[in-house]
This record gives C-alpha cells, sequence and structure tokens, in this order.
C-alpha cells in the first residue's frame, strides 16, 4: 500500500506551486495524498513567514500532532518553506515532533529527505523497547539553502538543481475536490534582490534568479496539452525578468537559470532587447504567440520602478495577456517607503499608475485596466501624517481591491533589529480598519461601474457560499446526503416538517448552484450555474456573463448562453 501523505499549504502562490510541484514529483515516486491529517502516514506544513497569522497556523497544527506521534512512531512530519529555512534546527529543538526540514530552495531534495526519515522511523520503531514510545528518538532530515543562496552567478547556475523540479512537473487533471482543473502557476522567477526591510523572502529564498525563457514556454506547452487555458506567471518581482542569452550557463546540455541583471532604466526600452535579451516584454508576446490555447496569460507581483512601456505595449497588443497589474504600493509616505527601503517615492508609483492607464485603460472597447495593491499600516514611527498619506495615496490610485495588513515585526527581517515596534495595537488597528473602508467605497464604485456590461468570465468552480453549502453534508432531518438535481441543490438542510406532503413540497425546494469566476481584470463574478447544467463542464470555460450587481469584493450577473 502507498504511504499516504497530507500536504498542506500556507501563504503566497508561489508556496501553491511550489506544493503542487512537491506533490506532483512525490506522486510520481508512488507517494498516494490524501485530504485528512488523520489518515496520512506522512505530515507535510509548506510554510510562510511574511504573515505572523499564517505562522501562527503551523505552531499550532504541530502542537496537535505531539500525541498522535507518541502513539504513532511511524508518522513522518516534515516542515518546508520559508519557516524552515529562516529558523533552521531551531525550529525542531522547539518542536522535536518534526522530522523534516525543507527550504524553499532545496525543494527538488525533498523526496531523499522523505525516503530516509520513513526508513529511519520504520528501523527505530522496529528496534524500540516496548516501554520506550514515548521517547523514541529519530535522526533528522534536513536541507537548508543557508549562505550558499548569493554565490558567483556561474557557479549558482552550475548548482541549480531546483530547476529540475520545475522542469519534471507531473500535472494533476484535477483539483483537490475531484473538479477539472484549468489553470496554473508557472514560475518564471525565483527569490529577491530588494531586501525591504519587513520582509524575510530574500534570505529564505535567495537571491533573485531568471528562468531560461524556452524551459517557460515549454512548460506552458504542457500545461496546455493537459488542458490549461489559463496561466498565471510568477515571480516576486516579476517585471524584472530578463534573460542574457550569451551569459546562459549549459550544463549537461541544459540550459541554466542566471542570477538576476534588470534593466534599471525606468519605463525605457533595454536597449539589449532581442536576440541577445529576452525582457520581460519579449516573454508576454512570446508566451502569448507560442501556446495559442491558453486563453488568458496573468502575472504577479509587479515592482513599479522599471516597469517598462515595452511590457505595457505587449499587454495592450496581445489580446489573452489579461488587464490587471497587482501593485504593491505598501505606504502613501515617502519617509515610511525610505524606511522600508522600497526604492521608489510615491511620485514614481503614481507615475507608473498614470501611464498604465494611459497605455490599457480601453474601457469604450470593452478593455478596462484594473489595479490592486498591497498596503503596511503601523509600521515603525508611522505618524497619524503619514497614515494620512497612504489614505491618499489609495484614493488617488482607485485599486479595484487592495491587501491591508497591520503591521508585524517578523523574525529574520531588518526591521525587527533596526527599528522599535512603537506603533500602539490599537492605533494599528484604527489605521487598518480605516483604511479597508476607505477601500471598500472604492472598490464598490469601481464594481459598480461594470453593471450592465458584458464580460467574458473564466469559470473557476464552485462559489466559497457553494463550498461551504456542500461541505455542511447531510441536508435533512433524517440525515440524507445532500443531493444535485438538475445543477441544484437543496435549500435547507434538516429545516420545516420531515414528513407527509410538506416534507415532499420542502424537498422541491431547491436553488441554483453558485459558481465563481473572474474577468480579466480579476473581478470575482458570481452566478447561478442554469438548471440542467453540470457544473464539471463549466469549470475552464469562458463565459459571457452580463453583470447586473456589485459589491466592494465581486460582481454578479447571469450567463449569456446560446
Amino acid at each position: 500500500m502507498p504511504r499516504r501523505v497530507y500536504l498542506e499549504t500556507f501563504g503566497c502562490q508561489m508556496n501553491e506551486l511550489d506544493s503542487e510541484l512537491v506533490a506532483g514529483r512525490l506522486r510520481t515516486l508512488g507517494y498516494a495524498f490524501t485530504g485528512e491529517s488523520a489518515e496520512a502516514d506522512v505530515v507535510l506544513f509548506n510554510t510562510c513567514s511574511v504573515r505572523e497569522h499564517a505562522e501562527q497556523k503551523v505552531w499550532s497544527r504541530l502542537g496537535e500532532l505531539k500525541a498522535r506521534k507518541a502513539d504513532d512512531p511511524n508518522l513522518v512530519v516534515g516542515v518546508l518553506g520559508c519557516m524552515a529555512e529562516r529558523d533552521g534546527e531551531a525550529l525542531i529543538r522547539r518542536m522535536p515532533v518534526v522530522d523534516v526540514l525543507c527550504g524553499p530552495g532545496e525543494l527538488d531534495k525533498l523526496p531523499t529527505l522523505l525516503d530516509n526519515a520513513v526508513r529511519t522511523r520504520a528501523s527505530l520503531a522496529a528496534d524500540a523497547p516496548a516501554e520506550w514510545p514515548r521517547g523514541l528518538r529519530s535522526a533528522r532530515e534536513v536541507a537548508l539553502q543557508g549562505n550558499t543562496s548569493r554565490r558567483s552567478a556561474t557557479l549558482a547556475a552550475a548548482q541549480d538543481t531546483l530547476e529540475m523540479l520545475d522542469l519534471s512537473r507531473a500535472m494533476s487533471p484535477t483539483d483537490g475536490e475531484g473538479m477539472p482543473k484549468r489553470s496554473a502557476y508557472v514560475r518564471i522567477t525565483r527569490g529577491c534582490n530588494k531586501f525591504c526591510t519587513y520582509c524575510v523572502v530574500p534570505f529564505t529564498r535567495g537571491a533573485e534568479v531568471h528562468r531560461p525563457p524556452e524551459h517557460i514556454i515549454e512548460e506552458c506547452r504542457r500545461l496546455a496539452d493537459a488542458g490549461v487555458v489559463e496561466i498565471t506567471l510568477l515571480g516576486q518581482t516579476v517585471n524584472h525578468y530578463r534573460f542574457e542569452h550569451g551569459a546562459a550557463v549549459t550544463v549537461n546540455g541544459v540550459t541554466q537559470p542566471q542570477k538576476g541583471r534588470s534593466y534599471t532604466g525606468g519605463h525605457r526600452r533595454d536597449p539589449f532587447a532581442g536576440e541577445r535579451v529576452t525582457t520581460f516584454a519579449d516573454l508576454l508576446a512570446r508566451i502569448h504567440d507560442a501556446v495559442p490555447s491558453i486563453q488568458r496569460l496573468r502575472f504577479v507581483t509587479s515592482y513599479p520602478r522599471d516597469f517598462g512601456d515595452d511590457a505595457l505595449e505587449a499587454m495592450r497588443d496581445h489580446p489573452r495577456i489579461c488587464r490587471y497589474l497587482h501593485v504593491p504600493g505598501q505606504s502613501g509616505s515617502d519617509r515610511i517607503l525610505g524606511l522600508m527601503n522600497r526604492g521608489y517615492s510615491v511620485g514614481e508609483y503614481i507615475e507608473f499608475i498614470d501611464r498604465a492607464r494611459a497605455i490599457l485603460d480601453q474601457p469604450e472597447i470593452g478593455r478596462p485596466l484594473a489595479i490592486s495593491g498591497d498596503f503596511i499600516v503601523g509600521f515603525p514611527t508611522e505618524t497619524d501624517a503619514d497614515f494620512e498619506a497612504t489614505v491618499a495615496m489609495l484614493r488617488r490610485a482607485r485599486y479595484k481591491s487592495a491587501f491591508i495588513f497591520k503591521y508585524s515585526a517578523r523574525p529574520g527581517t531588518v526591521a525587527i533589529d533596526k527599528y522599535p515596534d512603537d506603533v500602539p495595537e490599537a492605533v494599528k488597528r484604527r489605521r487598518n480598519n480605516a483604511l479597508l473602508a476607505a477601500q471598500d467605497a472604492i472598490g464598490l464604485e469601481v464594481g459598480q461601474s461594470n453593471i450592465g456590461r458584458t464580460m467574458p468570465v473564466f469559470v473557476e468552480g464552485l462559489s466559497v457560499r457553494e463550498r461551504k453549502r456542500r461541505a455542511a453534508g447531510a441536508c435533512s432531518a433524517h440525515g440524507s446526503v445532500m443531493l444535485t438535481v438538475g445543477g441544484r441543490v437543496p435549500s435547507a438542510c434538516g429545516a420545516g416538517p420531515s414528513h407527509g406532503e410538506e416534507a415532499h413540497e420542502e424537498s422541491r425546494a431547491v436553488e441554483r448552484v453558485q459558481l465563481s469566476g473572474r474577468t480579466d481584470t480579476d473581478h470575482i463574478v458570481l452566478f447561478d450555474l442554469p438548471a440542467g447544467a453540470r457544473v464539471e463542464d463549466w469549470i475552464g470555460r469562458l463565459v459571457p456573463v452580463r453583470i447586473t450587481g456589485a459589491t466592494a469584493l465581486a460582481l454578479s450577473g447571469s450567463p449569456i448562453t446560446a
């Protein structure tokens, strides 16, 4: 019987992709996956260090495994990702339940680490005295990048075994709920060179590395052949992608990724673009033209400085590239941006937003531009004036949505040692709520501007509401399983009479199944599945939807069917 793996992912889209790549590799080696931790022989947590909330969840999950591990010494527990890289073996000292540590730059080594850990646990369990179930120790399996991540460009490229994890990608045809999988992430860069003072990513994921364009395009082709119709390109600073072909290193006939050599010419075009250099704009155009079955091409996350007009024009001139930009602003105060080491001013940020809108925003032909951002409130020394400047920038940018967080000092960052966390929690909370309220008002206005339009919507699956309703389980006083009838589900669970004619009428009271999708501007759109239609037949389709309503977070409408 294959060993069963439970893999839980915390944090960003990068982690989601890492987990998918890891799962694909382990499946090819004979591991099976389960959605229940209690059923697994191997429990893995792919972690994030950016937000405190995600980290606390990991500590909680590990704490829950202590009793089980004592009773089941064969259980193997692994911590992957940024927490593993940042904390190292100190994490094991705090949580001895952990057998495997693997940083994000060493995930290609995970199968070997797991195999060693499984064999070690089995051997120790067999040899341990019967009276020693709770004291059973194990040899730890550790693969961390450490300070090797910033070696010289040639050496780093020659030793880049992580690229093989991307190249050997195995695509599952369904998601965790058994629905068709029609969208996928593709990494174009790894790591980061920005060293923002609140962020641990440059230390946990290493220096910025750019993948060869041929590898990226081939990965997109293979995903398209597997049925994927929407691809999101990933990078910490995705628009800094730049691959110098003359500097490429080849190992065993395979072109290797190379350390980032970003062109810093602002919005001017790279003078070396063409045969010698593949820029971000070139890459977008090449994927668009080389893989026509990909109906939507997205990318995140963009860095506001050095975003060239050539990339904006590539988005404008290639219809299957989505007109959506996620561009973190973080603060509207130049002083705070300086303390954050963001590398741009408020004026430079707004200049980029205005330039992007001038080139891309064309609502008159049904091709508007949407922008979202990130903000941190309560960064050390932030004053009321600094915060009001942030509110002003948010209102000036008019985001369709924004991710807003209270600052929390994160271990391993520059800020935790350099700046006292001196903004009271109550002030952080008040500012966070005020900024959320300002964004909700803007988001509602932006959403309402779409009412009356017919927008192509990429259908992703059941809405959150629908998934919760299905997860609720039994749907009558007798505990019968909730059934789908003609694309509909019962509207009430265990409510009303349970016998006789009234019960019969109650069983006929149904509600449409609600689906969720996205426009190319990344607006969430909710609509009802037409009666008689099957959910699985709609996932991955581009459907015209007439927008009839809007909230601050989502649009709603009716699909137009032939």
